[in-house]
């Protein structure tokens, strides 16, 4: 149920607001103070704010400021005022809308509905699920770049982390030692390959059971390693 804050010192119209935003489903509250109304929009999580403009203590353009500084969340502003300067001002200030009293309460009802269902939709096509591959007690986090094993998180250098994903993330095939020194260190295989199988001997130390038997990386004599699954 998403929560409003009403922040407006005229108390009638503060409570209708109130009235049918609950009628809609909303929870609300209401601060008729402008100073103790910055305090809770700072201090405490609400999905929307309704600001007047003229408020005692801080007016409502000195909040919305406030409050854009700190959060995203939408703001709607109400006023007496018509006068364009103030819907610019308010809007530049960060305000997402502004509406001039007298109002019709099911048009505020229907702006903050749209406004919620926007912010929403916003937060959601943000929200991505991290990239994570899991093979048999092995967790490698791909986005957070890190590494379980059966629950245990275990540290892995760049190259350590870089040389395991890419292994996991191609199964069953094999690679030769210069395709994986190519692939994770961006360059010909014209160095010291040993490399590789120092990192491998370091990695099969941290996930396998016993490093003489690998579940995981394989090495395949004369060609080079495999992932299996």
């Amino acid at each position: 149920m998403s929560k409003v804050l009403i922040i407006e010192d005229e108390v009638a119209i503060a409570d209708l607001e109130k009235d049918y935003l609950e009628l809609s489903g909303f929870t609300v509250e209401i601060e008729n103070d402008g100073n103790r109304g910055l305090a809770r929009a700072l201090s405490e999580e609400f999905d929307m704010y309704i600001l007047d403009l003229m408020l005692p203590g801080v007016d409502g353009f000195e909040i919305c400021k406030r409050i854009r500084e700190a959060k995203n969340t939408p703001i709607l502003m109400v006023s007496a005022k018509k006068d364009d300067i103030d819907k610019i001002r308010g809007l530049g200030l960060g305000a997402d809308d502004y509406i001039t009293k007298p109002f019709s309460p099911s048009e505020l009802v229907a702006r903050v509905k749209a406004h919620l269902s926007r912010y929403e939709r916003l937060i959601n096509s943000n929200v991505q699920d991290n990239d994570i591959i899991e093979i048999r007690g092995l967790k490698i986090d791909k986005t957070a770049r890190r590494v379980w094993v059966n629950e245990e998180e275990k540290q892995f250098t760049t190259k350590e982390f870089d040389l395991l994903t890419f292994l996991a993330q191609n199964p069953n095939r094999v690679f030769t030692k210069e395709e994986l020194f190519s692939e994770i260190w961006a360059l010909e295989s014209v160095g010291d390959i040993a490399t590789v199988t120092v990192h491998i001997k370091k990695i099969r130390e941290k996930i396998e059971f016993n490093t003489a038997k690998p579940q995981y990386i394989e090495t395949i004599w004369g060609v080079g390693y495999r992932f299996k699954v």
